[in-house]
């Protein structure tokens, strides 16, 4: 019994079709994409907040802060050499969140090798990397603050580019 709904489709139908797919698909890839789907990084922008000036800083020795409120512990560091994210008139200040964003431990500074460090499962997170994960369970790399220096040399937090553990959203 022969079903008069079908539609013979030959080979070179076939293929012809499967070829306009693939072309559509593949004008689709390279059309220029909006700004907000070419940034790599959720950073939240947070109203301008003074966390310290850079003469309270010491070389690569951590300054405790609160960012984006004070429920958000933190750290400034002046690492002596321009870091990804660094600001300031060398490059080299930085601030990232002490949470670890595995399981919200409290972390340490490691100035040997300028990584924060997690005490429960052993995450550790290189500062002169813009936080970037160099070991252990967090499956995010850490949130690092967005900062500006002033010509009085005030240091700004304005954003962070990850999510902070322990919230849905960085919104505060």
């Amino acid at each position: 019994m022969k079903c008069s709904r079908l539609v013979d489709v030959g080979r070179r139908q076939f293929l012809r079709g499967g070829l306009v797919a693939g072309a559509g698909a593949a004008a689709t890839s390279f059309m220029p994409q909006p700004v907000h789907a070419q940034t790599a990084l959720a950073r939240v922008d947070y109203p301008s907040n003074r966390l310290a000036n850079i003469a309270d800083l010491n070389e690569n020795e951590p300054l405790d802060i609160a960012y984006p409120d004070d429920d958000s512990p933190g750290v400034l560091l002046k690492l002596g050499q321009r870091v990804e994210g660094g600001a300031g008139p060398d490059g080299d200040v930085v601030g990232f969140s002490v949470i670890c964003p595995h399981k919200g431990f409290y972390m340490n500074y490691n100035a040997d090798d300028r990584t924060l460090n997690c005490p429960g499962h052993y995450s550790r997170f290189d500062v002169e990397k813009g936080g970037q994960q160099v070991w252990g369970q967090a499956t995010q790399n850490l949130p690092q603050f967005t900062l500006r220096v002033d010509e009085n040399g005030d240091i700004f937090g304005e954003g962070v580019d990850e999510l902070l553990y322990g919230r849905v959203s960085n919104v505060l």
